[in-house]
């Protein structure tokens, strides 16, 4: 199975300008083989666009989507909008204030459409494929095994670092 056969995950970013950051989601998707695609969409350029791909994606065989944005980051909350998916949405450090108006967009969701919100920049795209991962492993145990399998990984490198101290 390759990463983009019948995925399972979506990650929209609102802006190419997004990609550096939300690399890290789609690598992580990548290592823990989960099947998945990539677009780019916005809540404000293109709204219409962005409203049908949200509204089709269970349709699609999409179980959890991922939305990286800046600046207003409307994106995740949009796409929460016009899905019962879950979304996780990962606030982009791109604007002047660097990231606390993505963050603050982002998990300020008014009741009963919640946004799974992440960490701003980097670290939360990784986090978001993690956590993404960690909804999947519920239903796929190959998923599960290659989380676990991660984890491990995380561990022994955590171990790894404090014995090259020698204290």
């Amino acid at each position: 199975m390759t990463s983009t056969d019948n995925p399972v995950v979506a990650v929209v970013m609102g802006s190419i300008s997004d990609s550096d950051i939300m690399r890290g989601c789609v690598d992580l998707l990548i290592k823990l083989d989960i099947p998945h695609e990539a677009k780019v969409l916005s809540a404000h350029r293109t709204p219409q666009l962005t409203r049908e791909y949200a509204v089709s994606a269970a349709n699609r065989g999409i179980e959890v989507i991922i939305a990286g944005a800046g600046w207003s980051a409307h994106l995740a909350g949009f796409l929460a909008a016009h899905t019962n998916l879950p979304v996780i949405g990962i606030p982009v450090d791109s604007s002047p204030l660097k990231g606390i108006d993505a963050l603050l967009s982002t998990v300020q969701m008014p009741p009963g459409i919640p946004v799974a919100t992440v960490a701003v920049g980097m670290g939360g795209a990784k986090n978001a494929a993690v956590l993404a991962a960690q909804i999947l492993a519920l239903k796929y145990p190959p998923i599960k095994e290659k989380l676990t399998a991660y984890r491990k990984e995380l561990t022994q490198k955590a171990v790894g670092k404090t014995d090259a101290w020698d204290i």
